[in-house]
């Protein structure tokens, strides 16, 4: 045989690649690197992060920061040296004394301390969670939303479980080719790169629920994840018993085959009230984090009853236990399924409730016939329900407004708690360094702590931080920029034209823009008016440097098409490396982006951004925000802390709309934001500093995610966890009762009158009693199953009632079948008042006042 010629080149192309991966072994000292692997804390905890950093940062980054990875592929060498090397072990050793000190004293903070460990447990479920790159069960800001809660309810000690699904085929990762369009591509995840271990029923054995699903049987496993003191079980419908299509069902997250994404759903909440129920626990309060785990309320009526109950007096009673969070002000954000495909795949759990299907899908039915809405159908479920912010609180009240159709929109239990971001999650380590102080978790609501801690700050100091942020940012974007660049062949002289302001050699003034690439965010408005950016971006003096980031949902048409529009303008020679589009969004990205851009750009169509929260990432970093005054900036602005867009909704033409606010945010550009930044005296600019402390002080103790918890705490779980043990008491006798209440009450009110039977006073003499006498027709109802309230304010320029107090009506008689009302009141008003009086349902045990959504107006 002729032995190869060395001379010539070898053909690696050929033949099949095979490969293994050798191991390492922990040495002992270090050998706790393993728990601190599988324990979710790593996620906001950036000194256990750091560890694995200091060992192979190269490595940590192509590992996709997952240390479960990393520990199986880190050279041995490497540990070896690691184990034997002062400051890491320093590090190692403060790392896992801080962990261990975590887990030790479980502190129960503020009014967490109210719930009971022993007796009370909040159940939260959520189609994804977004702990970290490493976990990739996410999507977008509901699932970041959702890891932020489990953080914050592990700080600071609530009771706590979620549940969720484990997708095999998790977040996907984005390409963008050389004409802008968008490539996402699924990457199949080995559950051996997860922190996740089998969950065990309490007699050790493997936990696997059953569901009997309308075509065949359907087994799911169940995976704990711990994070820090509380876990999330993930279910996993990958199991050799189920059928090929069955093993599929948990495959991706958000499915666009309907059929499979209504198994999901039926997965998540019958199969999650299963898992906890051989898991052992018995939550008292239930959170639906979106309609998606609405189906969990069917399980939890069929479970009653089972047990005798009937259909209506199980829901009263499961209801009073939960809370319903809606999160999308947009209608197709909603979850809508034909009818038909419900009862197919729904039927044999229907058929348990002991109702029709017809009954039971009234309960999912709005204007869209033939349609069942899990939105609706979980407000139907609840009694607690929610916004995400201020201004999406009304906007929820509105469009939900069917369901209460006598009472005013802004009287409709639709209420709102404003979201937080994780403060240790997010808040960079460097700012964490400076500030110097190891309670400053302890203090993340007390306002004036950061009062103090960052004016404690000297000018110069905070630049300084804030520069290192910022050149940590740019590093991160050239990295990706290379590496697409790369990709397409560029020469390493138009990879330096690409990047060439991406260096704090230059002082360059860098903006942000970094979230879900869909229409009403409207990405493209900065490029409205091109002429005028350029001068904007191309002036001398003051360079400008704008970074675009974030990935649009593979059947967003629309929203592939702003990133094309993105990418045009970006290969324009006037924007070459000053308009910037990064692809690869990731967790990663967005904290680099967050923590060191000098302004955050936020442009939604109002009222159309429910909350948003990459701005409060940002604002707790220093950075300075300007954004439309829509969800959660229009509560966080206060004059000094970024700039405002006011929106233009009451122009009726939706493009000189959008004309008149792309020209004030370039405005705002133009005249305050660039001139405020480069208004420098010995390297750094007084009043951008000013601002951006500004949004530190304010932000970080008003958006926090702890905040976010105990307004739900106080608003919604005490009060849920108080009514549902009424009603769950001697076997659910208050809610039979209040049931069959309710269903009298729907019966009786549309012959229920009231009228005024006194004389109407046109002026009263200060000091004197305003008395109001009404008589009303009940139709047999007891006066003390209704309420009649005199609403006293002023009248406004609209002719309506700017309400400033209410009183109600006691019953004082009867006359000729009718029950008489009385209120005497000395007004504490003077001038002009106008007053109201209005009839409605009352009961002890109803959540929310105006829950029946019945009302007479006088």
């Amino acid at each position: 045989m002729q032995a190869p010629d060395p001379s010539q080149p070898v053909d690696f192309t050929a033949g099949t690649r095979y490969t293994v991966e050798i191991n390492p072994r922990l040495p002992k000292r270090i050998e706790r690197l393993a728990e601190l692997a599988d324990d979710l804390y790593y996620s906001w905890d950036r000194f256990s992060r750091g560890l694995f950093f200091y060992l192979d940062a190269e490595l940590w980054d192509r590992c996709r920061h997952n240390p479960r990875v990393f520990l199986r592929r880190v050279a041995q060498q490497r540990l070896d040296e690691a184990a034997a090397d002062r400051t890491f072990m320093e590090a190692y050793n403060r790392a896992l004394a801080n962990y261990d000190t975590y887990l030790s004293e479980r502190a129960r903070v503020g009014l967490a301390a109210r719930c009971d460990p022993k007796t009370d447990l909040l159940a939260y479920f959520c189609l994804e969670f977004g702990f970290h790159e490493s976990l990739p069960i996410y999507s977008g800001g509901l699932g970041i939303l959702a890891g932020d809660f489990c953080k914050a309810a592990s700080d600071i000690g609530l009771p706590f479980v979620a549940v969720g699904l484990l997708y095999r085929q998790g977040n996907m990762s984005q390409a963008i080719d050389e004409h802008g369009h968008q490539i996402m591509t699924f990457t199949r995840f080995d559950i051996d790169d997860m922190p996740v271990v089998a969950a065990c029923t309490q007699d050790g054995c493997e936990l696997i629920v059953r569901l009997e699903m309308a075509d065949e049987p359907l087994a799911v496993r169940v995976w704990r994840v711990k994070a820090g003191h509380i876990d999330l079980y993930l279910l996993d419908s990958d199991l050799p018993e189920n059928s090929p299509a069955n093993r599929a069902v948990t495959n991706v997250l958000y499915t666009a085959d309907r059929p499979t994404r209504l198994k999901q759903e039926i997965v998540l909440g019958i199969g999650g009230v299963r898992a906890l129920r051989l898991l052992g626990l018995a939550p008292t309060v239930w959170h639906m984090n979106e309609g998606h785990p609405s189906l969990q309320v069917v399980e939890r009526c069929r479970e009653r009853v089972a047990r005798g109950l009937p259909f209506a007096a199980a829901l009263e009673q499961i209801a009073a236990s939960t809370v319903f969070t809606t999160h999308t002000p947009v209608p197709a954000g909603h979850e809508i399924f034909d009818a038909e495909l419900m009862r197919q795949e729904l039927g044999p759990f229907i058929r348990e409730l002991g109702i029709g299907e017809e009954e039971f899908l009234a309960l999912g039915a709005n204007s869209h016939s033939g349609t069942f809405n899990l939105t609706t159908f979980a407000l139907h479920a609840s009694r607690f329900h929610n916004g995400v912010s201020r201004i999406h609180g009304g906007v929820a009240a509105r469009m939900e407004s069917h369901l209460w159709p006598e009472v005013p929109v802004s009287d409709n239990p639709m209420g709102y708690v404003t979201n937080g971001v994780h403060v240790p999650s997010f808040l960079a380590r460097e700012w964490i360094n400076v500030i110097d102080d190891a309670s400053w978790r302890n203090q993340l609501l007390n306002a004036p702590y950061w009062q103090r801690s960052i004016d404690a700050l000297a000018d110069a100091t905070f630049w300084s931080v804030h520069l290192k942020l910022k050149q940590a940012a740019m590093a991160v974007v050239r990295r990706h920029v290379e590496r697409r660049c790369r990709r397409f062949g560029y020469s390493q002289a138009q990879i330096d034209l690409e990047t060439q302001w991406l260096c704090c050699e230059r002082d360059v003034m860098l903006i942000g823009f970094a979230r879900r690439f869909a229409t009403y965010k409207r990405a493209t408005l900065l490029l409205d008016d091109l002429d005028r950016l350029r001068r904007l971006l191309d002036d001398g003096d003051r360079p400008v440097c704008i970074v675009f980031a974030g990935r649009a949902h593979p059947s967003d048409e629309p929203g592939q098409e702003l990133i094309r529009r993105i990418h045009q303008v970006s290969r324009l020679p006037e924007f070459l490396g000053r308009v910037i589009l990064v692809e690869g969004y990731d967790l990663a990205l967005g904290r680099a982006l967050v923590s060191g851009a000098d302004l955050w750009v936020n442009l939604p169509e109002y009222p159309l951004e429910a909350s948003g929260t990459s701005g409060m990432k940002a604002g707790i970093n220093g950075v300075v925000n300007l954004s439309v005054m829509d969800g959660w900036w229009a509560e966080g602005w206060n004059g000094r802390n970024g700039y405002a867009v006011q929106p233009h909704a009451s122009e009726q033409d939706p493009a000189r709309r959008r004309w008149l606010e792309a020209r004030e945010v370039l405005d705002i550009l133009e005249h305050q934001a660039i001139p405020a930044y480069f208004d420098k005296l010995q390297g750094l600019s007084p009043r951008w500093v000013a601002m951006a402390k500004e949004s530190m002080k304010s932000i970080i103790p008003r958006f926090s995610a702890q905040r976010m918890l105990m307004d739900y705490i106080g608003q919604y779980y005490l009060p849920a966890i108080a009514i549902g043990r009424s009603l769950a008491a001697e076997d659910g006798a208050a809610a039979r009762m209040l049931a069959d209440w309710r269903r009298e009450m729907h019966s009786r009110w549309p012959a229920v009158r009231i009228r005024r039977i006194d004389a109407v006073p046109a002026r009263l003499p200060a000091g004197e009693q305003l008395r109001v006498r009404v008589a009303a027709w009940l139709d047999d109802l007891r006066a003390e199953d209704v309420a009649i309230e005199c609403l006293i304010g002023r009248p406004s320029d609209s002719d309506e009632l700017e309400v400033i107090t209410r009183e109600r009506l006691h019953p004082v008689g009867s006359s000729d079948g009718e029950t008489i009302f009385e209120l005497e009141l000395a007004p504490a008003l003077s001038g002009l008042i106008a007053y109201k009086l209005r009839a409605f349902p009352q009961h002890p045990l109803l959540c929310h006042p105006f829950e029946m959504g019945l009302m007479k107006w006088l």
